[in-house]
């Protein structure tokens, strides 16, 4: 527009046409805004997307919009589709198209592999490749509100721009250090279908099992699931039908009368006379008349006695130094865990840090490291590193 005011697509042309423009490229830069602090489903409230040369801001809420043009160029495998902090966006469009968009790049995590730093915001991302600032007072904003504001609508486009002129500079120094596979590997969860599973029997997996015990696992997976059914068919928060630590404290316990539930701290007073405790309360009894068919395969955790003192904080400066050696963020090379096992002696391809670059760069280091064939020495207070 001459005028430069931005107008949000509202009208079934106007989106066929951006999405036209859109396909002819092989990216696309794909943002939302969206409310979700009081509903289980995120609501969806703007669209941003990006290509060379074009851009466009679509209005989901608009009156009789169907916004199906831009959900299936996002469906499509032939494009490559450029997101910062990916996870909800894709979360959204998973619910939308039935699957998660892809292929995928994700700048925020383009960034580990650039040893930007590890979940680095967007504004410092854009500082950082762009030399660009980023108005951010509008970033905690109604994005349900209509009309939105020119100050809104050039924050949000901005979201897609700079992503834009982010990616192509991004890609450029991934492929020139020959770390763009990197960057793939590391996209297979968010490509991954099961990363957005609402199933409620998988709700506890977000829950960490305190116990291994068969009747406690068997409340905890009981519990969630009820709970994960009670917040989609209300579309409430989790934490608005019952919060994670009263799941810990009820699974412990094992109440059954209403005086055992008011004697629990994490759980409401009265909320065994609620509209939703007769559901909690059949949930707990069903695990308890059948924990087999509910409780998940227990293992008893590996004893941190059987990890060689000081071996864990060996490998994280030789973590630490591989990582500053190559310019690489520690985490995207082994975690916590991963260094735990290491540590133990364990050396299974289920550990990332005993595959590919990440074995070339740290994982062989580690095993010389822990059977005495490599060493590890302070000089002018720099690592140094050397055979034995």
């Amino acid at each position: 527009m001459t005028d430069n005011t931005l107008t949000p697509i509202t009208e079934q042309s106007a989106l066929e046409d951006l999405c036209g423009a859109l396909s002819e490229s092989d990216f696309v830069c794909v943002d939302t805004e969206f409310h979700r602090e009081t509903t289980y489903w995120p609501e969806l409230c703007l669209i941003q997307a990006s290509a060379p040369g074009v851009e466009g801001l679509i209005d989901p809420r608009a009156e009789d919009l169907d916004i199906r043009p831009f959900l299936d160029l996002i469906a499509s495998d032939r494009q490559l589709k450029v997101f910062h902090a990916a996870r909800q966006d894709i979360e959204i469009f998973n619910r939308l198209i039935g699957h998660p968009p892809g292929p995928i790049f994700d700048t925020q995590v383009a960034a580990m592999a650039l040893g930007f730093g590890d979940s680095i915001s967007y504004d410092n991302l854009i500082q950082r490749v762009l030399r660009k600032h980023i108005d951010k007072s509008s970033q905690f904003t109604d994005w349900m509100r209509r009309p939105l504001s020119q100050k809104q609508l050039v924050y949000a486009l901005g979201d897609v721009t700079h992503l834009r002129d982010a990616y192509l500079k991004m890609r450029d120094e991934l492929e020139k250090a020959g770390r763009m596979n990197w960057v793939r590997e590391e996209m297979a969860e968010l490509e991954d279908p099961a990363t957005y599973d609402t199933d409620p029997m998988n709700a506890w997996q977000r829950l960490k099992l305190r116990m291994p015990k068969k009747d406690y696992a068997a409340i905890v997976v009981a519990v969630a699931a009820w709970r994960e059914r009670t917040a989609q068919e209300l579309d409430k928060p989790r934490r608005r039908i019952l919060k994670d630590d009263a799941i810990q404290e009820i699974a412990a316990q094992k109440p059954r009368s209403e005086e055992d539930f008011n004697q629990l701290r994490a759980v409401p007073n009265g909320f065994i006379r609620s509209k939703h405790g007769q559901g909690l309360v059949d949930a707990i009894k069903e695990a308890l008349a059948n924990p087999d068919a509910f409780a998940p395969e227990l293992t008893r955790p590996v004893q941190n006695a059987q990890i060689p003192a000081g071996a864990p904080e060996l490998l994280k400066v030789l973590l630490k130094h591989v990582s500053d050696e190559n310019n690489v963020v520690p985490r995207l090379i082994a975690n916590s865990s991963d260094i735990d096992r290491i540590a133990r002696g364990e050396t299974s391809e289920d550990i990332a840090a005993m595959t590919g670059w990440r074995y070339d760069m740290f994982g062989q280091k580690a095993i010389a490291l822990l059977s005495g064939k490599l060493a590890v020495s302070f000089n002018g207070g720099q690592v140094r590193l050397f055979d034995v």
